[in-house]
């Protein structure tokens, strides 16, 4: 996409985004270049006098050299300041902790993959970092539900009970609730402990297979008088829905980019929004999901001035700080 609208030839640009930097500063380097190409000099250049240093070593001076330079041609407008009669919107840390079962199962997993990555030398951790991401992965759903993993799975999962309770004081008090995850197969569990719960507590839900027509069709009966619970997939419905009946959001887990976490809450918080939006975000207590949480919290302030969020590349970038965040999210209890 970059390299065909790069070959439009014009004498004005512009470029409109709400997600300037969405995973990695290259990003705003490939607009600029759209923009102004040279500007900020070949990608090479930019990325050993800017990228590296502002990403990978939180260098401040090249960071401030960088906005210096972007600041001119930058007109920024935050919702707050266009949208003055929006409701606010509050957010919530929910914390759960595992019990013994799926506690055992999660260091077992974290002790492997440690053990791993120490006979592991730099080249094969190098050209071994898909296997790495399937086994951050999961870790991952392991914090959700181990069942997720290991299909003869019996026990509890604490972040699930958690959720629904959630979701029923929600219910209960009249409001209608969205909730996010990553993984499909999740929602199916949460589904299926909501019809268990009570009397059943209505809900839809949105995936990838979900056509368009039947898209349109949950957004407008949900909007209504339809059911008050959506669950939805964050990569087929985190961006294009306008779901202003909601007024309650929920992000099962933590995705590394915290971009599409804030793009998903705004189908809610969003033009036509009459009420105070409440997004609580559920984090398994010592475990990677804290450290994702970290990392995000972290680069906050420097990804409000340089419009960059953390990406899944920083996370997992040397071996031996990997392994840390490991030993970090196993040992923090």
């Amino acid at each position: 996409a970059a390299q065909a609208v790069k070959k439009i030839s014009a004498r004005v640009r512009f470029a409109l985004t709400g997600t300037p930097i969405e995973n990695r500063l290259s990003e705003l380097w490939s607009i600029f270049d759209f923009l102004m190409p040279g500007f900020l000099g070949a990608y090479k250049h930019f990325r050993e006098k800017y990228e590296q240093p502002v990403a990978a070593r939180q260098d401040e001076v090249a960071a401030e050299r960088l906005r210096r330079m972007i600041r001119p041609f930058i007109l920024r407008r935050l919702k707050k300041e266009v949208l003055k009669e929006l409701p606010d919107k509050l957010e919530e840390v929910v914390y759960s902790r595992m019990e013994t079962a799926q506690r055992e199962i999660y260091e077992a997993r974290v002790q492997k993959l440690l053990d791993s990555l120490s006979r592991q030398s730099q080249e094969e951790y190098r050209v071994g970092k898909l296997q790495i991401l399937a086994e951050l992965t999961h870790l991952r759903q392991l914090c959700c539900d181990p069942s997720l993993v290991y299909e003869n799975y019996d026990g509890g999962a604490a972040k699930v009970d958690t959720c629904v309770e959630l979701v029923s004081n929600a219910v209960e008090a009249g409001n209608k609730v969205l909730l996010f995850s990553q993984f499909t197969s999740m929602l199916d569990i949460i589904r299926r402990r909501l019809d268990e719960a009570g009397e059943g507590i209505g809900y839809y839900i949105l995936t990838g297979s979900t056509s368009k027509e039947k898209r349109n069709e949950l957004v407008k009966s949900f909007n209504g008088d339809g059911p008050p619970v959506f669950l939805i997939s964050l990569k087929a419905g985190g961006t294009g829905l306008n779901l202003t009946a909601a007024s309650i959001v929920i992000h099962f887990d933590p995705w590394w980019n915290q971009a599409a976490q804030n793009q998903a809450t705004d189908r809610a918080h969003r033009i036509g929004q009459q009420q105070v939006v409440t997004v609580y975000k559920l984090i398994m207590k010592d475990t990677l999901e804290e450290k994702i949480l970290e990392m995000q919290e972290r680069k906050a302030g420097l990804s409000e001035e340089i419009m960059a969020d953390g990406s899944i590349s920083e996370v997992i970038g040397s071996k031996e700080e990997f392994m840390e965040i490991l030993r970090g999210a196993a040992e923090g209890r």
